[in-house]
């Protein structure tokens, strides 16, 4: 695609945003940006932002999606819960990495809900021959799984959450990019340097932590 069709499309796809879906977007955006902070604001904003795309999702009659930003939303509030919670000490939540058996629970975790992601994409899909013969299933199946995980993580205040997001915005951005979806690309495009800065600054703020101890 040259720069030009680029650009017309991009702006194309940027008309076609209703308000509601922009604001979701930027709140989306600024969630991510709360996160790197480790700021509790993560979560209100998140929130707003999943409940706009359920409404969305479920009036354009995505319900697959729509259950998908439900499930999003409950990880939200799960982990806004763990981070304001108090400890047996007094103490809030500190960020941590995970030892050997949490790291391979986490990717035992990502593959098992790809399986149940892949059975709810077959289950609402499955007359649409097209669709469930192409790789678009897979691959949406595949970064859902790796984003929820990262929800997971996250409300732990693992560092590894970030890895999550990392890879699934990795694979994201050409997807949507295929797919003419070149606005929502870019979103994700965003979200990867974030991602990346959250990382950066979450394993700062985890090793200073322990060099203080």
């Amino acid at each position: 695609m040259a720069w030009n069709d680029f650009w017309l499309v991009f702006i194309e796809n940027v008309k076609d945003t209703t308000w509601l879906e922009a604001v979701a977007a930027l709140l989306g955006i600024a969630s991510v940006w709360y996160a790197r902070r480790e700021n509790i604001l993560v979560y209100p904003t998140g929130i707003i932002s999943v409940l706009i795309y359920v409404y969305i999702c479920f009036f354009a009659r995505l319900y697959a999606d729509a259950g998908i930003n439900f499930f999003y939303f409950l990880m939200s509030v799960y982990g806004w819960y763990n981070w304001t919670r108090l400890n047996p000490e007094s103490e809030v939540l500190t960020i941590s990495v995970n030892n050997p058996r949490q790291q391979w629970s986490g990717i035992a975790l990502t593959a098992g809900s790809y399986w149940v992601i892949i059975g709810l994409i077959w289950i609402f899909n499955r007359e649409d021959t097209v669709y469930m013969q192409s790789w678009v299933p897979w691959v949406d199946a595949f970064t859902t799984s790796v984003f929820l995980v990262g929800m997971l993580l996250m409300a732990r205040k693992k560092v590894e959450n970030w890895i999550y997001w990392i890879i699934g915005d990795v694979i994201s951005i050409p997807m949507y990019f295929v797919k003419g979806l070149v606005f929502t690309s870019f979103q994700y495009l965003v979200f990867l340097i974030l991602a990346i800065l959250g990382f950066i600054e979450w394993r700062r703020r985890y090793l200073n932590r322990m060099s203080d101890q």
